[in-house]
């Protein structure tokens, strides 16, 4: 038994570490600890790997996209609109406008990534891949912004993001999304009594 759990850990060390980081990422989402940023940026870098070579082509851009946010998440939560210097930047609501432009932005971001899966590679999963895509670019700009409902879209696309794992043999990537869908369903409820609270 010790030889074939030696052999998958040898086989899958790269995903092991990018779930163990991965859920240390939503375990300071939550709590809108600074070191959010750090383990996602991390956490992004490994799975790149792991995407590449499950040949999940638009997932695996979307990690070098995460890098970057990850940066600007950081800044932001470090320097970003606070009302107060030592609270740090507030949670905030999703207006209407707001709420159209990134509805826009993820159609055509879903738009581009499909044409480009179905077009330039050998992906066997482009709608999906696209879709979990449009969906991750979006919510992780309105968390760098601290916007409760990106909580919401995190639900979907990890529900969605488990299905698709299990179809390609990614297990451990499978049962940590689903991880990550009860963990952005506490997020939810955490920023919002954060957001209730009232300003002193």
């Amino acid at each position: 038994m010790s030889e074939i759990t030696r052999e998958w850990l040898s086989a899958n060390y790269i995903e092991l570490s990018g779930a163990i980081l991965g859920l240390a990422y939503i375990f300071f989402s939550i709590r809108q600890n600074i070191l959010t940023w750090p383990t996602g940026l991390a956490t992004s870098l490994l799975y790149a790997a792991v995407f590449f070579q499950s040949k999940i082509y638009a997932s695996m851009a979307l990690q070098f996209y995460y890098v970057a946010v990850s940066i600007y998440g950081w800044y932001f939560w470090l320097k970003g609109r606070k009302t107060d210097e030592k609270a740090g930047v507030p949670v905030t609501r999703l207006n209407l406008r707001l709420a159209g432009w990134l509805l826009l932005v993820g159609v055509l971001v879903y738009g581009v990534i499909l044409f480009v899966l179905m077009r330039f590679t050998d992906s066997p999963v482009p709608f999906l891949d696209s879709l979990i895509t449009a969906m991750s670019v979006v919510a992780t700009w309105m968390l760098a912004r601290k916007i409760l409902e990106h909580w919401l879209i995190w639900v979907v696309a990890d529900l969605i993001s488990a299905g698709l794992y299990v179809y390609r043999d990614l297990w451990l990537t499978a049962v940590l999304f689903l991880i990550y869908t009860g963990m952005a369903v506490s997020g939810y409820f955490e920023w919002k009594k954060e957001w209730r609270k009232p300003a002193c």
